[in-house]
């Protein structure tokens, strides 16, 4: 993902400098990061550049996934989100930082079901906590507790500045 990310920026905006780590960036989301890319570079941040940028980004995604079937799955993930799902006492949302083409595409080639789901992503809000706020919202009510799932410390920031309780799944980025 990452790597794919990279190659699409390079592909669209030719040889930039990147920081060292994902973590670096100040918006850890799809278009935060490339936002930052472009201001770190001097750039021009025009919008059909962006476009081209998640573009040639979609089209790697999607390259992966004809070759190599699908991506990895963390080890139980399908089986809580089925059972918040079924269950009357839970809400789920999906908040990523990704861009939505491509987090639908990571989602469904593992066989996440996404209907009846709210997905927000870095199509809906540049900030991470933003996207988080949204999904809250598109929820509908409100919650005694909200629980984010998540595998960097990234999320584990964003939940300590909404005041949410932060699960670490997988290996932490």
């Amino acid at each position: 993902d990452d790597r794919m990310y990279r190659e699409a920026v390079l592909e669209i905006f030719g040889e930039v400098s990147f920081r060292a780590e994902m973590h670096k960036y100040d918006r850890v989301t799809d278009l935060g990061i490339l936002l930052q890319i472009i201001e770190d570079n001097n750039l021009e941040p025009a919008a059909h550049l962006i476009e081209d940028v998640k573009n040639a980004f979609f089209v790697r995604m999607r390259s992966f996934l004809d070759n190599v079937g699908s991506f990895d799955e963390v080890p139980g993930a399908k089986a809580v989100l089925r059972r918040i799902s079924a269950s009357d006492n839970h809400r789920l949302a999906i908040a990523t930082g990704g861009w939505r083409t491509s987090a639908e595409m990571k989602l469904k080639s593992v066989g996440f079901e996404l209907q009846d789901v709210p997905v927000l992503t870095s199509d809906d809000h540049v900030e991470r906590t933003g996207i988080m706020e949204i999904a809250l919202a598109e929820l509908g009510k409100v919650f005694e507790s909200v629980t984010y799932f998540g595998d960097a410390l990234w999320d584990q920031r964003a939940c300590h500045e909404l005041d949410w309780n932060f699960r670490a799944v997988g290996p932490m980025l």
